[in-house]
Formats: structure tokens, sequence, C-alpha cells
């Protein structure tokens, strides 16, 4: 469990051990990655330390040459859709919140396939559901009803919902699941305690070992990440890289991706956020490239047109498109949406942009039929 390597260093000593970083360090971890050879865990957190911060260009070109080595000019598109909004957990920087007034609502079966329809039509062949922390509407039952819809439409499906057992992974597998994307939201104790109030989402350890679970119970693709914005984030980029080499060790089979989002404003009061530049952080995007170089990069549409379009293709590999966060908003409906989203583009402009940069908009790269014996 990466639980027992979590416990060996506490959030502080983590951030510290970042800001401990020299220029002779950063130096050093890029010449490394300039004679081809990976990164060790200290060389990235190097990369990821404010005295990277001079080294930003040389660091970028180093990342372009790794994702195209690793990846090439392709980027996977893929669309996000909400089934529910009904939650149990109090998150109090979440638009999806129990406190939250907000109209609550759950997909119903023909509302699947009329949302499955308009993002079938639109080209799209890779799916990421979501749900609120409401298990006993959003059940086993109810998610297993919703893949085999989901199956006729998309060639891929991956979930992100609450944390499960691994039995219970096990079944939406066979259901005809093949990713998982579970974001500890902060991997800071203190910071999670304090903005996790009620619900299961409040056991932090059940959170944090849901990867494990999910790697024992043999999904194809695996997606952590960190919110930015809610901790200090030099202890959040450490303990995010430690448990993404963790993960790609420990579970070789599966392949293993990562997520920076910022925080976004959303329904409710929250205010304490803790701004995260955009040099900060493209430089944590450009550290992790080099650290993992064959794990995607993954980005929505929570950043801006100019950040998107900038990254696409150095280090980033996998991108939404033409998102909405709310259940039942890409066949109509009202306006339940967990977060703002900066990148409105439709899937034309967007297309027509990575081309523009040389890039092959991939909507499929995936087939059940390559896990059928």
């Amino acid at each position: 469990m990466y639980t027992e390597l979590f416990d060996l260093v506490s959030f502080s000593e983590a951030r510290e051990r970042v800001l401990y970083k020299t220029s002779r360090d950063v130096r050093s971890a890029l010449d490394r990655s300039h004679s081809g050879k990976h990164l060790s865990f200290d060389e990235y957190l190097s990369l990821i330390s404010p005295s990277a911060d001079p080294y930003l260009e040389e660091i970028a070109e180093l990342t372009l040459e790794w994702t195209k080595r690793r990846f090439g000019n392709t980027i996977l598109l893929y669309m996000p859709m909400y089934l529910s909004n009904e939650c149990r957990s109090s998150c109090v920087y979440c638009g999806f919140s129990y406190e939250n007034k907000i109209p609550r609502k759950t997909l119903k079966e023909e509302e699947i396939h009329a949302e499955s329809k308009v993002l079938y039509e639109k080209g799209i062949r890779h799916v990421l559901i979501l749900t609120g922390e409401e298990y006993s509407i959003t059940n086993l039952e109810y998610l297993c009803s919703a893949v085999r819809i989901l199956k006729s439409y998309f060639d891929s499906v991956s979930i992100e919902i609450y944390p499960m057992e691994t039995e219970k992974y096990e079944v939406l597998i066979k259901e005809g699941v093949e990713g998982l994307v579970i974001y500890q939201e902060t991997y800071d104790p203190e910071t999670y305690s304090k903005y996790h109030l009620r619900g299961m989402k409040k056991n932090m350890r059940y959170r944090l070992e849901a990867p494990d679970r999910g790697g024992r119970a043999g999904f194809r693709r695996i997606g952590v990440g960190a919110l930015l914005g809610l901790s200090d984030p030099y202890g959040e980029m450490f303990r995010l890289g430690e448990h993404a080499q963790y993960l790609t060790k420990e579970y070789w089979r599966t392949t293993i991706q990562i997520s920076l989002p910022r925080m976004r404003p959303a329904e409710g009061e929250f205010d304490l956020t803790i701004p995260i530049s955009d040099r900060e952080y493209v430089r944590f995007l450009f550290a992790l490239r080099l650290f993992l170089p064959d794990s995607g990069l993954v980005q929505s549409t929570r950043e801006s047109i100019r950040m998107r379009n900038h990254l696409a293709g150095m280090p980033i590999t996998h991108m939404s498109v033409e998102s909405r966060t709310d259940p039942g908003g890409y066949s109509g409906g009202m306006e339940l949406k967990q977060f703002e989203i900066e990148d409105s583009r439709k899937i034309p402009e967007f297309v027509e942009m990575l081309k523009k940069k040389g890039l092959d908009p991939v909507f499929k790269d995936f087939d059940r039929a390559f896990l059928e014996e």
C-alpha cells in the first residue's frame, strides 16, 4: 500500500525537501535528462523547486523532446459525462458539497442514452463518467447499468466516482470499465481534515488507498492528481510524484496518468485558495514529464485557452474538450455544474488548433477486443 510510504515523511518535511534544493541540484538533474536517462525522485524534486525557475526555457525544450519521444504528436481527446451531482460528503471547496442548496439530479437510463448520443455524434469514443458521493443512489447496480449503456456508444469507459472496495472495482471491470480516476484532492492531512467535514470522503486514508485497490482489481489505466490551491504546492507535488512513481512500479501492467487541476470558482463561499502562478504550474508539469516520461499527462477545460494551446503536446498528452460539469448538460437541462470551466471551445475549433500546431488529435486509442481471450 502507498500509505506505508506516505507515513515515512510528513507533509511539512516533504515541503522542506523541495525548498532545500539548489541551482546545483537543478543543473545536475538537467544534465541527466539531456543524457537520455530517467530522473531519480530526488532530481524530480530539484525541478519542481523554486531554484529551477531560471531554467524554465531549458526545461521546456527537454520536455518537448521527451514528450515527442514517448507519445509522438498525438493528443487523446475525451469528454466527461456527469451522471449525478447528488452527494453526501461535505467538501467546502466543491460545488456539489452536501451543504450547498442546489438542485440535485441523477440521470435515468433514457437520459444516459441521450447524453451518449450527443457525445458519439461529436466523434467522442473515450468517455469519463463522474458522480458525487451518494452511495445509495449511484450504487454499484446503478453504475453497472450505466456502463452497459455506455459500452454501446464508446470504446473506452473510465470512472471518476467515490472510492470502492477491490471486489466492486472488479465487477465494474467485468462490465467494461477500463480506467479509474481518483484524485486525492490534497495530500496534506491537516488541510484534508479541515476541508472535508462529513461523509465517507472525510476518511483520507481510505481515499489514499483507492488507487492500490484499483491496481489490484486490474484497471488498464489509473489516473491520480492533486487539486492545486488547497495546500502548499511543493508538499503536494512531492506527494503526487511519489505516489505516481509508486503506482508505476507496483502495478506495471497499468498505465498511470497524472493531472494537475487548479482550483476554479464553484458554488459556495470558499475563498481560501492558494494561488499557483502559471510559471509554477508549467514547471510542475514539465518536471512530471521528465520524471515519469511514460505517464500520460491530462489537462481539463479548467485551464485557459492560452494555457491549453501552449501546453498541448508539451507535456500534455490527454485533453478534455467541450466539457460540461452538470448532469444532462450535453442534451439540455438545468445548470447544476460542479465548477466553472475556462475553455469552452467546440471540438472542430479545438481540433483545428491542434492540427495547426502539428499535433494529431486522437479520438480512439483502445478497443475492448484487445482484452478478449
